[in-house]
């Protein structure tokens, strides 16, 4: 049974409202420790879907894996463990939560490289509005270098043009298409207007975690100091009205084909193995 930690009630209703919250001192050193010993080893060791999203002409790199818990003990026993599925079930309302997967970042120090603003949620193989991801850095985390979140941006009813990640990465995993038949907003220049929306991030410490909505835009996270590095530990966890979605613009992650092999189809509510489910009374 996982840890449970108890929220104050007013953050949900942030949450929900927001899209994205900041929860000081979340998670115990003994976490901490034992997440840096597993992304060691998963830097070390990438699964088949690492990958170097950015190398700068100085040698810096931004390191990114995934889906790796199965692989990686320290990964898992957090997942199944730690107070995380206990917040995400507070924040979502729900007294059920499935995981879906997790998500490693790692700069060197110094880098500059930021993520461009984004959503995630249409990119996944499910779709719905109960999702709660957690961005949890394992170092300190200045203002400046911190993800960035568009206020309320969650509920925003405009289907955008997505960013195509592999136009940035050149790696055809990260590929995007978009479908003909559909219309798509043109994705808003965030970073050239930042006067005009409501711009959210934080000073972290290791402990520290921001909850946030698939759907909410978001981005940054680059821009380190000198000698500064930045690790980070992502999971996103699913609720209620989240069912499988598999899209014709291309999927990041892509879990169609395990899923069909679970018996999982499009439309159906999320379950199996692939995402345990995670319940408190």
């Amino acid at each position: 049974m996982p840890e449970f930690h108890k929220l104050a009630p007013a953050l949900a209703k942030t949450f929900s409202e927001d899209g994205v919250v900041f929860i000081p001192n979340a998670i115990e050193q003994f976490w901490i420790d034992r997440l840096d010993s597993g992304i060691q080893k998963n830097v070390n060791t990438p699964t088949e879907r690492g990958r170097i999203w950015n190398r700068d002409d100085q040698g810096r790199t931004c390191f990114y894996d995934s889906q790796a818990w199965r692989e990686i003990a320290e990964y898992q026993d957090f997942i199944e463990n730690s107070p995380l599925a206990s917040l995400a079930a507070q924040l979502l309302e729900t007294n059920r939560v499935n995981f879906f997967f997790d998500a490693v970042f790692v700069r060197t120090p110094g880098a500059q490289f930021r993520t461009p603003f984004h959503q995630d949620e249409p990119y996944w193989s499910v779709k719905g509005l109960d999702t709660c991801s957690f961005w949890m850095p394992l170092v300190p985390v200045e203002k400046k270098s911190a993800l960035e979140f568009v206020r309320g941006s969650h509920r925003w009813a405009q289907e955008f043009r997505q960013m195509n990640f592999g136009d940035l990465t050149s790696d055809a995993r990260d590929q995007r298409r978009e479908l003909s038949r559909k219309e798509y907003e043109p994705f808003p220049d965030i970073e050239g207007h930042r006067n005009d929306y409501d711009i959210l991030s934080w000073e972290m410490s290791p402990g520290d975690c921001v909850a946030f909505n698939g759907r909410i835009i978001h981005g940054g996270s680059g821009n380190l100091s000198p000698g500064c590095d930045l690790k980070v530990f992502n999971t996103q966890w699913l609720g209620d009205d989240i069912r499988v979605c598999f899209r014709g613009e291309g999927m990041d992650p892509d879990h169609s084909s395990v899923m069909r092999e679970h018996d999982l189809n499009h439309g159906d509510r999320i379950g199996t193995e692939l995402y345990p489910e995670f319940c408190f009374d």
